[in-house]
């Protein structure tokens, strides 16, 4: 593994345990075991390095989304497939992550909103639209207004007011919020799939604590 990426892997590993403000430039470099001026020699400033690491997870997002698609049985099972990727993406993340990124690095977080509004956006919709064909989401719901909602209510995890992280695990609270959506407008043949998977779910997260 190239330098580069071996200072992006772990900054990204340090900023999702500890937040990004609290991690400086001279721990990155303590926990590689190497000088602050490699790190300095590959990104310029903490800027370019917290840009980097927020491009590539927003990449990793898009290919996990094409892949989710690409491999899902039906519209309800794409979800819950993207709900396997963010457990995995939001374990042992800070919440303060998104935050230090929109208070500190405008220009990062910019392209987070457009990755948000434009790229995930559209998934939703399809997603809605892809459910309605296949009898599984109510014909009457309003894909605009619903995917616009379930938009905003991605980021409530994030909020520490709401759900300080001493509290309420990032993963369950993404959880409840996905399955509450997806409730809302399921129909009765959606509403009867939705259960099936809760219980598989539920099922191999008991057989992978217990070992059996």
């Amino acid at each position: 593994m190239e330098v580069k990426d071996r200072i992006k892997q772990k900054a990204d590993e340090l900023y999702r345990r500890y937040g990004i403000k609290s991690v400086t430039m001279d721990e990155i470099a303590s926990q590689l075991g190497v000088s602050k001026k490699t790190i300095y020699h590959s990104f310029s400033d903490k800027n370019e390095l917290v840009d980097a690491v927020i491009v590539d997870m927003l990449d990793y997002n898009r290919q996990c989304c094409q892949s989710d698609r690409k491999n899902s049985k039906n519209a309800i099972h794409e979800v819950y497939l993207a709900m396997e990727m963010l457990q995995v993406m939001f374990d042992n993340m800070n919440p303060s992550i998104l935050f230090d990124i929109e208070r500190n690095y405008p220009a990062t977080f910019a392209k987070f909103k457009e990755h948000k509004y434009n790229y995930l956006f559209e998934m939703v919709k399809e997603n809605i639209e892809r459910g309605k064909k296949e009898e599984l989401y109510r014909p009457e719901v309003n894909t605009d207004v619903v995917a616009k909602i379930r938009l905003e209510t991605m980021l409530l995890p994030f909020d520490e007011e709401l759900f300080p992280k001493n509290k309420f695990s990032l993963v369950i609270v993404q959880q409840q919020l996905i399955e509450y959506f997806l409730f809302g407008i399921a129909s009765l043949k959606g509403y009867k799939l939705i259960t099936k998977y809760q219980k598989e779910r539920s099922d191999t997260y008991r057989s992978n604590k217990t070992g059996l």
